[in-house]
């Protein structure tokens, strides 16, 4: 039996055995130290590392985020903080101009082992402003790694597989999944991967395609599906660029039905180039066209009622499963 922790828990875990085996490793970013991080991540890690490896940095997103790619390039192991993925916008510059692009204009020659984590999401009455899924963003830009940990092996774990690549590594951690607790497994390790996705829950009839806060309800569906005789497959995504095509295929093959489903507006969603895909590489193995749950074409709400309407949920996925499990070829 593995033991039961929180996700917050899970990634403080990851970044202390970080910090433990690699003195290049060191911690940077608003809050990380001797608040602990603002969402209680680094707690505790200032006391054990000190300042010199635990980090607070001015509210300089830009600034930052450009001392990091410099101390990757220097031979460190700069693992930052960025609060949310709303204020990664105004380090756009150094993230997608210079860490993305570098090893390329170099040619080869300069590498960026730069990480960056950041919370994304909404659900929690934060406003427009501090409640975006921009990973479809950054998962568009060669040159950039983007990871989405929705469980707890994969936040403990995925840190020390980004920080041995090569390259720049993007960490998406959706905010509404801090507090959630799992069982983590004694192999831990053999369920970790930075390369791809992972069926979270077999099934028959229909794949549910998701990635990060939205996993959780895609097994709840699931599982609601199944008191109706529907077997739903449940796939995560967990790795956004480079998309796992082979594990994805495979499982719309044998379930010949698909919903995907992400938290990003609907317009230009991850989920549009996973349905795109599908259909160009699995379409003749369809039932029915492939569907998708994403959010509604507004900035999310402050008010909770109108934020839990303008967001994926369960209802909304047990129903477009509903929808396309009445049509046939």
């Amino acid at each position: 039996m593995g033991r039961r922790i929180s996700y917050r828990e899970a990634l403080r875990e990851g970044l202390r055995e970080a910090l433990l085996e690699d003195e290049r490793v060191f911690l940077m970013g608003e809050d990380v130290g001797r608040y602990g991080g603002s969402y209680a991540v680094s707690k505790g890690l200032l006391d054990e590392f000190g300042p010199e490896r635990i980090r607070d940095t001015p509210l300089s997103e830009l600034g930052f985020v450009g001392m990091g790619v410099g101390a990757a390039l220097g031979g460190m192991r700069p693992v930052v903080e960025i609060m949310t993925v709303n204020f990664s916008l105004l380090a756009l510059d150094p993230i997608v101009n210079t860490a993305a692009m570098l090893h390329h204009m170099s040619g080869g020659q300069f590498s960026v082992p730069l990480v960056i984590r950041m919370a994304t999401g909404a659900g929690r009455q934060v406003a427009a402003q501090h409640s975006n899924s921009f990973e479809a963003w950054y998962a568009h830009v060669p040159g950039l790694r983007v990871l989405a940990p929705a469980t707890v092996e994969d936040a403990r774990g995925m840190l020390k597989l980004a920080l041995a690549d090569p390259d720049p590594v993007l960490i998406f951690e959706h905010a509404q999944l801090y507090n959630l607790t799992g069982e983590l497994p004694e192999d831990e390790r053999a369920a970790v991967d930075i390369n791809q996705a992972r069926i979270r829950r077999p099934g028959s009839d229909v794949s549910l395609v998701t990635h990060g806060g939205s996993l959780p309800k895609a097994l709840q569906a699931a599982n609601e599906l199944a008191e109706l005789g529907i077997s739903a497959e449940v796939l995560d995504l967990r790795v956004l660029r480079p998309l796992d095509d082979a594990s994805i295929m495979a499982s719309v093959r044998k379930c010949r039905r698909a919903v995907v489903v992400s938290e990003g507006w609907r317009s230009g969603n991850l989920a549009a180039e996973v349905m795109a895909r599908i259909h160009e590489q699995a379409s003749p193995d369809l039932l029915a066209p492939v569907a998708r749950v994403c959010s509604e074409e507004v900035p999310i709400p402050y008010a909770r009622h109108l934020e839990e309407a303008a967001l994926p949920h369960v209802h909304k996925i047990v129903s477009a499963v509903k929808t396309i499990m009445k049509q046939h070829d």
